[in-house]
């Protein structure tokens, strides 16, 4: 059987080879404990640290204003509630309609405990309207909490500008990057945000690790309490994952300029010949700036499942919406925001192509889907 077509990289992504051989020596000879004074818990330490400052370079800040987390959601809810602690007197947070799951479910939550959340709309094309962000900002306001790159659309939100609106008005910003480290060149020592949060699995490397990025004048108290990470993080850290984050960030510092354009190619093509074969094709943010891996579509309102069900049994794995919200016939939360219809959000696709996608692939996606897609037209008009 041929190996399987992988267009699901914003669920996630292979461990590169690299990462994989750097975790299994981990395993094998740095397994020592870091916090352990003898020769095994040295040469950990060492490990750990030069991850950390691996991971700290892929965004352009120094080692020391890493945290490593058991995932980007612990990392975000280190973020939002550390945030929302340092400034108890402020009861009020920002976000918007759009944000990836495990930051709405907490927002819902706060709310529960009598925290007030705005959560801005956006338009069709994605995009918040910035007057109105600086608008709901308050004198209550502790935090604004946006996500960088949308997991969905890949649709991008003007992050500098974002933060330059925040840091005007005297209040943090939190920015959700997991889905834009390694496919945008991210600097924060050039952008005033005080914490960003990312995951290794976005980038070819390990599930179970993620890290916070604080800013230098920011203590947040933690969410898990030991003397690891500074204090910052309790729980002795699974040192083979943070290894091979450290890896997968070292190789994602390379992409830019090795597969970003190749990738964001690929998927432009992928989008004219889909729209010239299915006419009725229309892609999510076509105008809008989006990540050049990602492109979400829909062919009219033919049902997703089952051309996700049709492409999978020919080996073209995608997804119908976000992973971390699969498995459900609820549409899309994101779609529903920029202004589409039920059924137009249960028609949508998303194709997220990686590092390891070739033109074979997308030529082969190319002839599948007009067999899979005409006949259903019919049935969806």
């Amino acid at each position: 059987m041929d190996a399987p077509i992988y267009l699901d990289h914003n669920a996630t992504t292979r461990p590169a080879l690299e990462v994989v051989t750097a975790m299994t020596d981990c395993l094998e000879h740095g397994w020592g404990n870091p916090s352990s004074a003898h020769r095994l818990g040295a040469e950990a330490k060492v490990r750990l640290n030069i991850a950390r400052a691996q991971v700290a370079a892929l965004v352009g800040t120094a080692a020391a204003r890493i945290v490593f987390t058991a995932s980007a959601t612990e990392a975000n809810h280190m973020a939002i509630l550390g945030a929302l602690a340092t400034r108890p007197d402020k009861r009020h947070v920002v976000t918007s309609m759009v944000e990836h799951p495990s930051s709405l479910m907490l927002f819902r939550h706060l709310e529960s405990q009598g925290v007030r959340v705005t959560r801005l709309g956006v338009d069709a094309a994605g995009q918040l309207d910035l007057a109105e962000l600086d608008m709901a900002i308050c004198d209550d306001t502790a935090l604004v909490s946006l996500m960088w790159a949308n997991n969905e659309t890949g649709i991008l939100f003007p992050v500098a500008d974002i933060a330059a609106i925040a840091q005007r008005r005297g209040v943090l910003f939190h920015c959700d990057a997991v889905q834009a480290a390694g496919r945008v060149t991210i600097d924060l020592s050039q952008l005033p945000i005080d914490l960003l949060t990312l995951s290794a699995h976005k980038l070819h490397g390990p599930k179970g690790v993620g890290a916070l990025y604080l800013r230098k004048e920011l203590a947040l108290p933690p969410l898990v309490f030991g003397h690891q990470e500074r204090g910052r993080r309790g729980g002795t850290e699974n040192l083979a994952a943070i290894v091979g984050f450290g890896i997968a960030a070292q190789l994602a510092a390379r992409a830019p300029a090795e597969h970003i354009p190749r990738i964001a190619a690929l998927r432009d093509r992928l989008e004219a010949g889909l729209i010239r074969r299915l006419p009725e094709t229309r892609i999510t943010g076509a105008g809008a700036e989006r990540l050049g891996n990602t492109s979400n579509l829909r062919f009219a309102t033919v049902d997703a499942e089952i051309v996700l069900d049709r492409l999978d049994r020919a080996g073209v794995c995608v997804s119908g919406g976000s992973a971390c919200a699969a498995g459900g016939t609820e549409p899309s939360p994101v779609l529903l925001a920029m202004g589409q219809s039920r059924a137009e959000a249960l028609a949508a696709l998303r194709f997220s192509l990686g590092r390891d996608t070739t033109a074979v692939d997308i030529n082969r996606v190319l002839d599948l889907l007009p067999g899979i897609v005409r006949p259903l037209l019919g049935e969806a008009a």
